[in-house]
């Protein structure tokens, strides 16, 4: 039995695939956190999908796979911030028509100049037949990513939670901004190659949104994300071998289980907390007996 357990530690195919799962895992993770406060759940879904014609043209021109996704997707994103800034479309409807409007057109690339690339690659990632170059480009751009935000966090949470607030007191708030697109495309790049476009956006999204349920704050929340996001994606590449399904796949259906879970049970915003609060404060009414008032939303510090 122990052996039949450990036997996907006897294969450097699947030892690669958990380590690059728990790098990609702890840096969205991270990046989730702010993410989470800004409310760019879709920019995450934006940018993992904008890099596809970047892709395309990358390989059809002979140039890195890595360059051509990250200009896509800084592209894409000075193409919403462009049109946010002049015209009164709400910015969720900016982000749709810009990333399904660039994920369309590479689409429509790979389908006119067909190649060794395949869409199913782009779209769900092929993790198991990652190259070392893809590896060490993975870890140096976790490496970036993470140094920036370990030197700019504060700086960053103030401008994801109050940028009225972050420009009043002298920082640039466009700085800023370009900062975090930035950050948030690269990871995307680094993340599509493991789990796919599809997926990405759920490891940009699911361990923030998770850590934000069980704490108030911002430190906290990052340290029980990134643990979260390190541990479900090395769990769920495990759990994968045996299974003999997607990795990414796996990765993302295990931090659903634990958002749900924390759904439920967190101790102050849970489900279960928030109905029994609800029904103290009723009896409380019915009794004449002061009770304690319910929260209308988490301040984060």
């Amino acid at each position: 039995m122990i052996e039949y357990l450990l036997s996907p530690f006897h294969y450097d195919l699947m030892l690669k695939a958990m380590f690059v799962s728990a790098m990609i895992g702890g840096v969205c993770a991270c990046l989730s956190c702010f993410v989470t406060l800004k409310g760019w759940s879709l920019m995450g879904d934006a940018l993992s999908h904008a890099v596809v014609p970047g892709v395309s043209l990358a390989y059809m021109l002979g140039l890195p796979f890595a360059l051509g996704a990250f200009v896509s997707g800084i592209l894409a994103a000075l193409c919403m911030g462009f049109i946010k800034s002049r015209t009164r479309i709400r910015e969720d409807a900016v982000i749709g028509i810009v990333f399904t409007t660039f994920f369309a057109a590479g689409v429509l690339m790979i389908s006119l100049y067909p190649s060794n690339i395949k869409l199913n690659t782009i779209v769900f990632g092929n993790i198991l037949g990652i190259a070392a170059g893809d590896i060490w480009q993975m870890l140096i751009i976790s490496s970036v990513t993470m140094l920036v935000v370990a030197l700019k966090w504060r700086d960053l949470l103030l401008h994801s939670f109050d940028p009225n607030q972050a420009r009043a007191i002298g920082l640039n708030v466009g700085v800023l901004h370009v900062t975090l697109l930035t950050l948030l495309a690269a990871t995307a790049v680094a993340a599509l190659q493991a789990v796919g476009a599809c997926l990405v956006v759920a490891m940009l999204v699911t361990p923030g949104a998770t850590a934000y349920l069980l704490t108030d704050r911002f430190g906290r929340m990052m340290i029980i994300a990134m643990v979260m996001g390190v541990l479900t994606s090395l769990i769920g590449a495990y759990v994968s071998f045996f299974v003999n399904a997607s990795t990414g796949g796996c990765i993302v259906v295990l931090q659903t289980a634990v958002f749900l879970t924390a759904l439920m049970l967190a101790p102050k915003h849970g489900v279960i907390a928030s109905w029994l609060k609800g029904r103290a404060s009723v009896t409380a009414l019915m009794t004449g007996v002061p009770g304690e008032p319910v929260p209308s939303g988490a301040v984060m510090r």
